[in-house]
């Protein structure tokens, strides 16, 4: 196009009173998503070997993670009731809402209400819902990092914000609760801790977990608490959910089907409050939730009608042997990655379905950083990794396990033979 073409382009434009708005373009540079898609759009489609996808969580595509039967009778049994084709609550039916709050109140002291949750459109929903109801101007919010990008894209989205706390990987990933109140001031609304860890693998201890509750109460924000990967903790560290401290905090539990139902295309997810003091409610947060609610998508009534068979039916055995699966992957692949010279992992993962590594970038010739890194992956050897600054951490890589063993193993193969291919020369 000439100049002159540009010129009258240009003019014909200006005749336009609407544009896009590049906030929604900068929020969504920030994903995972948008991340994941650079990379596959760079594979060599004449490789014939299979792609090993190691940089999300999503195990439901291969054999071994698949959902129990029950779900699938849960499912056929309300679209054959033919009770639930009619439009929800926007805050969810009242027997899905009570089947998860008795479901999170199992061998716990602390008995919730179906009052205390909102059923929402997956976890990526809440978070939604959560950041737009905590934007007052002038906010800001501690995200960890690394952590999961989301929040960023989000608290991007909603004006608010963000200022990141260190997670400490020579401390099992720790908060640094220095870092925490070095951070904060009187317009912090929020802390979020996402436990077991996304994307370092990791399960917090309930001193940990308390501690945070007492920082977030000194300095007067509330807790965030991203529970995706609930009770996906196999290592020392028994998963405790962070709405035992609700009496010392006010906290906002996020949870979905996607991880440990293994159901994360069915966008059922919810938003628990947990506030025996009732500041939630007397600050207005439950309000601007059921308001918030009353203005976004539901999920699918005929699914939420299946979560109390979901969660009352499953036998005990599917659950324990997602976690054998992901024990097992997690020991090949910790094990794995310390034969690679250019990687360190500071930390077995015992939780979720991620490990981090940090790249040595010393020891390779030609690669600059971490998204070339997985950039030049992806073209020679057909596998996926995350880098690691989508996650908060430049340099370093977020590494998948939960996939089927053989594509595990083959993966990181073609990762160690990748790395040796483009060692410096000593």
């Amino acid at each position: 196009m000439g100049l002159g073409e540009k010129e009258m382009e240009k003019g014909l434009l200006s005749k336009w009173n609407f544009k896009g708005e590049e906030i929604v373009n900068k929020a969504s540079a920030c994903t995972i998503r948008t991340t994941l898609n650079t990379l596959k759009n760079n594979l060599d489609t004449s490789d014939e070997r299979p792609v090993i996808p190691l940089g999300h969580g999503d195990p439901s595509a291969f054999p071994s993670f698949q959902p129990s039967k029950v779900v699938e009778d849960a499912i056929i049994d309300t679209i054959q009731s033919a009770k639930f084709n009619s439009y929800a609550p926007g805050i969810g039916i009242p027997q899905a809402r009570r089947s998860i709050a008795e479901h999170l109140s199992r061998d716990h002291p602390f008995e919730l209400s179906p009052d205390d949750v909102y059923v929402t459109v997956g976890g990526r929903q809440a978070i939604d819902v959560i950041l737009t109801v905590l934007a007052s101007p002038g906010a800001n919010i501690l995200l960890p990092k690394p952590g999961y990008s989301f929040y960023d894209a989000r608290a991007t989205f909603s004006h608010l914000e963000i200022r990141h706390f260190d997670l400490l990987p020579e401390q099992a990933w720790e908060v640094d609760l220095s870092h925490v109140k070095a951070l904060a001031d009187d317009k912090t609304v929020a802390i979020v801790i996402i436990n077991p860890g996304n994307p370092c693998g990791n399960v917090y201890t309930y001193e940990h977990l308390q501690r945070v509750a007492e920082t977030a109460r000194k300095l007067g924000f509330l807790v965030i608490a991203d529970e995706a990967y609930a009770h996906l903790a196999f290592g020392n560290n028994p998963f405790v959910p962070m709405r035992l401290f609700g009496s010392i905090v006010p906290v906002l539990t996020l949870g979905s089907l996607s991880k440990r139902w293994l159901l994360p295309g069915w966008r059922l997810g919810w938003i628990v409050t947990s506030d025996p003091n009732g500041i939630l409610e007397k600050l207005g947060i439950v309000e601007c939730i059921n308001s918030c609610l009353d203005i976004s998508p539901d999920p699918a009534t005929f699914i939420q009608a299946a979560v109390p068979k979901i969660l009352k039916g499953i036998p005990e055995d599917f659950y324990s042997g997602t976690l054998n699966l992901l024990r097992e992957a997690a020991d090949v692949c910790y094990d794995r990655l310390k034969e690679i010279p250019c990687f360190t992992c500071p930390y077995k993962p015992k939780g979720s379905m991620f490990a981090m590594v940090k790249l040595n970038l010393s020891l390779l010739e030609g690669i600059n950083d971490d998204m070339e890194f997985c950039l030049r992956l992806a073209r020679e050897e057909s596998v996926v990794l995350l880098p690691g600054l989508t996650v908060g951490l430049r340099n370093w890589l977020r590494v998948t396990f939960a996939v089927e063993l053989s594509s595990l193993e083959d993966g990181l193969g073609r990762i160690q033979a990748f790395c040796s291919r483009h060692a410096k020369k000593q």
